[in-house]
């Protein structure tokens, strides 16, 4: 089976800004995929190329075995788009809403009537999308996107205006897109979210791709130290310096921070010492991945 996305050589530059540079991906079917970067990456053009909004300068590109450009009506039923920013007709309700969308499909109204029951709107049904809080607006684009049961599904930051309750939900609705059958792509700045929902993710930087890989395997692949917050007094620093397995120690006001390749040399150290209560201990995670191969600088 052909995967849901192919991408070779994408390339897009407007006036003397290179938005993508030679972006090659591939994402398989029937996984959640994750596109992450800091502000200005290029992750939006490169989604709106492969979507069929933009052509690019150069590369070409296969959405479920076909080229998405020139638009493709056939494919266009066979995917859902949900952008950062949506606009709706402020005076429709968010059930006559997304019944729009659903006939501009054929889809039964059965069908947007649950799929709004889906994305919690059901108690909104009959309030004007003018009306709507930034979070409901939000569920609502989400539901309009997936109201035809496309086959590919993109969300781009689809919970930057949601609470955390509501972005849970969101988690569970695009679990169960997938476990359907679906392929979802999301752009996100949560690394929390990417980490717990993606099955892989790809960290694009100054219009490339620079990694791919599992979460679980870029975090190990990174190699870096284990974390361990003592609390204040807990021993001193010297001593803390002396425990095998430490190779820093840092003061702060929460306590001590010791940094070390190995958790289980330090944790007997201080497992001997009775100092067990109270710390907390941190590996690297996808955000540490994700600085290490972007940076710390602020982004525009």
């Amino acid at each position: 089976m052909t995967p849901a996305i192919r991408t070779q050589g994408l390339r897009k530059t407007y006036a003397h800004i290179v938005a993508v540079d030679g972006v090659d991906l591939e994402v398989e079917r029937g996984e959640i995929f994750g596109l992450l970067g800091p502000n200005g990456a290029g992750k939006t053009t490169a989604l709106e190329i492969i979507e069929g909004l933009r052509t690019p300068d150069e590369g070409d590109a296969e959405v479920l075995g076909q080229r998405p450009w020139p638009r493709d009506r056939a494919l266009l039923r066979r995917i859902g788009v949900q952008l950062q920013a949506s606009s709706f007709f402020e005076k429709l309700t968010a059930a006559e809403q997304i019944g729009t969308f659903a006939e501009f499909y054929g889809v039964p109204r059965a069908d947007a009537d649950a799929m709004l029951e889906r994305v919690g709107l059901t108690e909104s049904a009959g309030v004007e999308t003018g009306k709507l809080s930034g979070g409901q607006m939000q569920r609502l684009s989400i539901g309009c996107s997936l109201v035809h049961r496309p086959e590919l599904v993109f969300l781009d930051e689809p919970t930057a205006a949601l609470d955390p309750q509501a972005r849970r939900n969101l988690w569970d609705l695009a679990r169960g897109v997938r476990d359907e059958g679906a392929t979802v792509v999301l752009t996100t700045h949560s690394m929390e979210e990417a980490e717990t929902l993606c099955d892989r993710v790809a960290i694009m930087d100054a219009g490339r791709i620079v990694v791919t890989g599992t979460p679980m395997r870029l975090v190990r692949d990174l190699d870096a130290p284990v974390r361990i917050s003592l609390p204040p007094d807990a021993i001193e620093e010297d001593e803390a310096r002396a425990l095998p397995g430490v190779d820093a120690v840092e003061t702060n006001e929460s306590g001590l921070l010791l940094r070390g390749a190995s958790a289980a040399d330090i944790l007997a150290g201080l497992a001997e010492r009775r100092l067990l209560n109270g710390l907390q201990v941190r590996g690297a995670t996808l955000e540490d991945v994700f600085l290490h191969h972007t940076g710390r600088e602020y982004r525009a």
